[in-house]
């Protein structure tokens, strides 16, 4: 049987799955900054919603991965991140809109202060 070629920039597979592992990170980052600025900006300014996104803390990012981790490794995990998130959109109905929006804008005020920092 031949020996088939893998595609890329190397002759090491490995290095191969390596630079391929570091692209789509990079894309999906790309994408993920893309889409939280366009949702941001049905609301706030184009400067505004990237000092939104620029000024998240390092724990937040670290619990947005371990969600997004736990909610992509298993039916079980999908279940209980979706109804923490369900639980989550019930409690703030029941605490009221206006209080909701309220606690929400005031964390997007806090946000964006870190951002300029």
């Amino acid at each position: 049987m031949p020996k088939r070629r893998i595609p890329g920039l190397s002759p090491n597979p490995m290095t191969n799955l390596i630079v391929t592992d570091i692209a789509l990170r990079g894309a999906g980052r790309l994408a993920r900054h893309f889409t939280e600025k366009a949702l941001l900006r049905t609301r706030y300014s184009r400067e505004d919603a990237e000092k939104v996104v620029e000024g998240r803390s390092m724990a937040q990012t670290l619990a947005a991965v371990a969600v997004a981790r736990i909610a992509t490794r298993s039916v079980p995990g999908a279940i209980i991140v979706g109804a923490g998130i369900l639980g989550k959109s019930f409690y703030d109905r029941t605490v009221g809109t206006r209080e909701a929006r309220s606690e929400g804008r005031k964390q997007i005020r806090e946000q964006m202060e870190r951002s300029e920092k």
